[in-house]
Order: structure tokens, then C-alpha cells, then sequence
């Protein structure tokens, strides 16, 4: 049986919680660590993409002469064969890790630090917390990447969704875009980016953020959480989408020359939608059928190309553009079927 690998360290606490400090060569650490990256595709994970281009300009940074990091954040793992902490007394201990045992350390909040490190001898400091589940690491981590320059706020959001308690009351809007996001008969099915990776990388249209941002604008000007549920609320957008999908087949398969999957398309079409159930008056049921024939009336009337009426329209002034030159197509559509009457 080979000896183990030992790293001797301070022993103490961060507010609550039982950690380690210590200091150990860069590779050494990368040897020991892993990034726990979401995988969109089974939902597991919680980290941000790695980027490489930002380990590297830490590699060529921290080899600097003068150059010096924060330390480190990691965790070890629960296992009863992995690793053992003896305690050598006066606030030290000695960090025993079986060889045998691989990458039992997860990255907490150091994975662009080591990621290409795995050669680099310079000692960096770490701090370790011992024996957090991956729910209790997913907590630290938002909390101090919650303000991070750079990090996906579609990330932050998705943890949000695994650590609320009841979020279809807490947060409706990131409620709905996920079930957006993972209903098998969805036309956004696995197709919006939750900042992780996935093997549908290339398929997805828009950020998790962009479409709970504009189901927020819907639930604001329907007011449709007054008197119906989360749940109902969800089937109505639900029913919306693959409306737009139906009448708008080319337009929506041809994502990357339309702007119904872009962030001011999405914004604008749940503010159409929004229009389409206050029309309703709680009269006609706003489901996939009725969308589909309000849609059908005026939706091919309108440009909805990237090199239209809407060509290089942004921002919430895009989005007002938008709304206007839709609904506008839609009264002129509507009086020319009247004056034909």
C-alpha cells in the first residue's frame, strides 16, 4: 500500500465552519482538485465553463516575480477512505489522502487559478472546508461569486432554483423559464443557456436570464398571478411558444437570421403574448389553439429577419421598437381583414 500524500496544515474555523489553511505547490493541488462544471444535459455540477484563456493569463501571472493570490477555496469531500484529518495538537493537523484516491478536493473557488497550473511548483496559500455536500459547496460558491465580474448570472439563477425552498412562489418568472427549459414538448426545450456545458451547445437560442427577465415583463402586465397559480401560469407560456413555433416555422428553425430568439425578440414576443391573454378577458381559454389563430393573423405579416425593420435594434429602446412595429403590423393587419369583410 503506498504512503499518503501529507500536507500539514492549521486547522480552525470561517464563521461556522470547520476548515483547513495551508499552504502546497500549485501542481500538487491541481493533482488533488476538480471543478465541479454544471452539466446542462443531467443537471449536475453547479461551476461556471472553464475558460482557458483566463487560466492562462493567471499562469503567466502568478510566475511573475512579486506575484501573489488570495487563497485558494476547496473542499473535501464526505469519504471514510479518501482522506483523514489527524490532529498534532495546538490548533495543527496533518492531511493524510490516499494516492489511490484521484481528485477528492472540489474547486470551490479556484478553478481558473489551477486550471493550467498542473506543472507550476510555486506553494500557494488554501483554505479547505472539510466534508461539505455539493449542495452546502453550491451555497459558499454563490455566495462569493454573487457579484463576480464575468460570472453567468443565468448560472446564479440556476442555483438559485436548487436552493430555494418553494420556488414557484418565490421566483414564478425563473419558475417558468425552466420548465421552458426542460418540458420534453417545449420548443425551447434544452435550448436556453444555463452558463454550464452541454452537448446541445450549439443549438441553444438565449440565456436562461434573458427569458425569466421577459416572462417577468409577462406576468407584470397580465397580473395572471392574481388569480391563477405558477403552474397555470407556466402552461399558458408554455402554450404561447409553441404557437410561435407553429405559425412561424421557418422563422424560428432559422434562429440565427430571425430575431425570435434573440433577447429583444424574446422580450417583445412575451409582451405580444401579454397583449393576447388580457384580450381574453378570462373568456376564451388561453391555450396552444387560440394562440395559434391570434398569432395566425398577423405573425407572417411581420419582418421578423435580422436585416428587416428590426436590423440592429438593442436594449429596452429595441424592445419598445419592437413592440410598437409588431402591434402596429397587427391593427393593420386586423383593419385590412375588416375592410375585406
Amino acid at each position: 500500500m503506498s504512503a499518503p500524500l501529507t500536507i500539514h496544515c492549521t486547522i480552525g474555523a470561517s464563521a461556522g465552519r470547520q476548515v483547513l489553511l495551508g499552504f502546497a505547490p500549485a501542481k500538487l493541488l491541481h493533482s488533488l482538485s476538480f471543478a465541479d462544471i454544471l452539466n446542462e444535459d443531467t443537471k449536475t455540477g453547479y461551476q461556471r465553463r472553464f475558460n482557458s484563456q483566463h487560466s492562462l493569463d493567471f499562469r503567466r501571472y502568478i510566475r511573475q516575480p512579486d506575484a501573489s493570490t488570495i487563497p485558494l477555496t476547496l473542499n473535501l469531500r464526505p469519504s471514510d477512505t479518501a482522506w483523514r484529518l489527524v490532529e498534532t495538537g495546538q490548533g495543527q493537523a496533518r492531511l493524510e489522502i490516499d494516492p489511490a484516491a484521484g481528485k477528492v478536493m472540489a474547486q470551490v473557488d479556484c478553478q481558473h487559478r489551477l486550471g493550467h497550473l498542473n506543472d507550476v511548483d510555486i506553494s500557494l496559500p488554501f483554505m479547505c472546508f472539510l466534508g461539505l455536500t455539493v449542495r452546502e459547496e453550491m451555497e459558499v460558491f454563490n455566495t462569493i461569486n454573487s457579484k463576480a465580474k464575468g460570472l453567468s448570472t443565468s448560472l446564479l439563477d440556476f442555483h438559485d432554483a436548487h436552493l430555494a425552498g418553494d420556488l414557484a412562489n418565490d421566483r414564478p418568472e425563473l419558475f417558468i423559464a425552466l420548465h421552458l427549459n426542460n418540458d420534453v414538448e417545449s420548443p425551447w426545450c434544452r435550448q436556453l443557456d444555463l452558463g454550464g456545458n452541454s452537448t446541445s451547445g450549439l443549438k441553444r437560442r438565449a440565456s436562461l436570464r434573458t427569458m425569466q427577465k421577459a416572462i417577468k415583463r409577462f406576468l407584470t402586465a397580465t397580473r395572471i398571478l392574481k388569480t391563477r397559480s405558477p403552474e397555470h401560469a407556466a402552461l399558458v407560456v408554455l402554450a404561447f411558444w409553441k404557437a410561435v413555433a407553429d405559425v412561424l416555422p421557418d422563422q424560428w428553425s432559422n434562429h440565427r437570421k430571425h430575431i425570435l430568439n434573440k433577447g429583444v425578440g424574446v422580450y417583445a414576443l412575451m409582451d405580444i403574448a401579454a397583449d393576447l391573454y388580457n384580450e381574453t378577458k378570462g373568456v376564451v381559454d388561453a391555450d396552444r389553439s387560440y394562440f395559434v389563430n391570434m398569432l395566425a393573423d398577423f405573425g407572417l405579416h411581420v419582418d421578423w429577419s435580422t436585416n428587416g425593420q428590426l436590423k440592429g435594434v438593442g436594449g429596452e429602446g429595441g424592445v419598445r421598437k419592437a413592440v410598437d412595429y409588431i402591434r402596429d403590423v397587427r391593427k393593420r393587419a386586423h383593419l385590412k381583414v375588416v375592410s375585406n369583410g
